[in-house]
């Protein structure tokens, strides 16, 4: 068992480990910046340490500044949490050489996720089904890459092979744009990512999005919990997610499931970890793993019962996994709504002073939030604030619980996306259940253009 534990990140993510880690009898070390002195784990934590001024690349992104918070405190385990460096390869290469244990994936599988062309070669080789595509990096031929959009058919898309976050992709729909849009991703991709390589993919015209929650112990025993629906996105970003995915069969869930847990012994994977797919037409398309816990990982623990982080930091500390698959059941539904601090309708950020904060309550209602009444949300980092995640025995009852959780929370001082989540769950078309990717774009298309809102 892990003794202490250096949480290297910030906000609702980093008030989850902290729990967890207390919940196991773990020290706790908070290491944050200089504007983030005031933030609630840093409080709660055992020890906590300042590792820099706000700007993320000198503090959050700083590995010394972090392997010295851990050294520093006697610390022997860092988590990494979502975002920032928990799935950078050299990271986790420099914590596991200083002596102490990531929580996470080894850096080999890391870096191997990491860059999209090896994953989905690795995937491809592991019997996952993968979207169509160029299965490599596209070279200098242009007729080559002419040949091979042809093969795949229009229209296909151009991904950064060390992209991520929505970002480094472009959509070609005709062969006479296909050769500018490769050489405009990938200037884009080597400015953004330091890589430029790309390759070419299938464009699904109306998939969902739906992945595959796993656990691993990296000593030959693998899990999958179920899989969450995170269709309704904006700008390639999540907005809702839930659990499970509407109108998914047991055999289905069944049938994926094995792939992807037979996908984590082949490769080693150990920890907690993420499988997502495109989902058309009753046929799943391999498009990425993330190598950490995810944002919304609360609905799998609302609808399985099994404390996700819990499980990585056991893991971590040289345990077997002890949950067998048939141990995992799904009860219910559950539903997270992401309450971000920007205007609803611009989607601009709206950092400032929380005046007023009520956390939504009742049956079936959890909020993970770091957010408290008096503080100042800073304008240096992402704009989630927190999740506001609902249970219930139906899908429908976890709709109004959600509607009733809108409601209640109160955010004041500053614009949160509250109102918007509010007309998602009141939109037919989302109370049906099954929309695609594209389905909230349009909807908000619709409301700018004709000046009526989603619902």
């Amino acid at each position: 068992m892990l003794k202490k534990v250096v949480i290297a990140n910030r906000g609702e993510i980093a008030l989850r480990i902290m729990r967890a880690c207390h919940a196991l009898g773990i020290q706790t070390v908070a290491v944050h910046s200089t504007v983030d002195r005031n933030l609630k784990h840093v409080a709660m934590a055992d020890e906590s340490v300042c590792i820099g001024p706000a700007p993320s690349a000198e503090s959050y992104l700083n590995i010394p500044a972090i392997i010295a918070a851990a050294e520093v405190t006697d610390a022997d385990g860092i988590h990494p949490g979502y975002g920032f460096l928990s799935e950078n390869a050299t990271f986790a290469e420099r914590v596991e050489a200083s002596g102490f244990v990531f929580i996470g994936p080894t850096a080999e599988v890391i870096r191997m996720m990491g860059d999209k062309v090896e994953a989905i070669r690795a995937m491809k080789e592991a019997g996952v089904p993968c979207v169509p595509g160029s299965g490599g990096p596209l070279t200098e031929d242009e007729d080559e890459c002419l040949r091979m959009g042809r093969e795949i058919g229009y229209p296909v898309i151009i991904k950064a092979a060390g992209g991520g976050g929505g970002r480094g992709m472009r959509v070609v729909r005709e062969e006479g744009a296909l050769i500018s849009a490769i050489a405009t991703t990938q200037a884009e991709a080597k400015a953004a990512f330091g890589n430029g390589m790309v390759y070419m993919e299938k464009f699904l015209e109306n998939p969902r999005h739906v992945e595959i929650q796993v656990l691993a112990d990296g000593q030959g025993n693998a899990i999958h919990l179920g899989e969450r629906d995170c269709s309704m996105q904006r700008r390639h970003q999540k907005v809702v997610e839930e659990a499970p995915a509407p109108g998914l069969s047991e055999q289905q869930r069944a049938e994926i499931g094995k792939v992807c847990v037979d996908a984590c012994l082949r490769i080693g994977y150990r920890g907690a970890g993420t499988f997502e797919f495109l989902y058309e037409n009753g046929r799943f398309y391999f498009i990425e793993m993330n190598t950490r816990i995810q944002v919304e990982h609360p609905v799998t623990e609302m609808v399985t019962g099994i404390d996700l982080v819990r499980e990585q930091l056991l893991i971590a500390g040289g345990q077997k996994l002890t949950i067998k698959q048939q141990d995992v059941v799904l009860r219910g539904h559950a539903i997270e709504c992401r309450i971000n601090a920007e205007d609803p309708e611009t989607f601009t950020p709206c950092p400032g002073l929380i005046k007023h904060f009520h956390a939504a309550g009742g049956p079936g209602v959890r909020v993970d939030s770091h957010i408290y009444e008096g503080y100042k949300v800073p304008p240096n980092y992402d704009s989630m604030i927190g999740k506001l995640i609902v249970h219930g025995a139906t899908r429908a009852q976890a709709i109004a619980r959600m509607r009733v959780a809108l409601a209640e929370m109160i955010v004041d001082g500053i614009k949160t996306n509250i109102p918007l989540q509010q007309r998602i769950m009141a939109d037919i078309g989302f109370q049906q259940g099954g929309t695609n990717i594209h389905y909230l774009e349009k909807r908000l298309a619709e409301r700018r253009e004709k000046s009526f809102g989603l619902g």
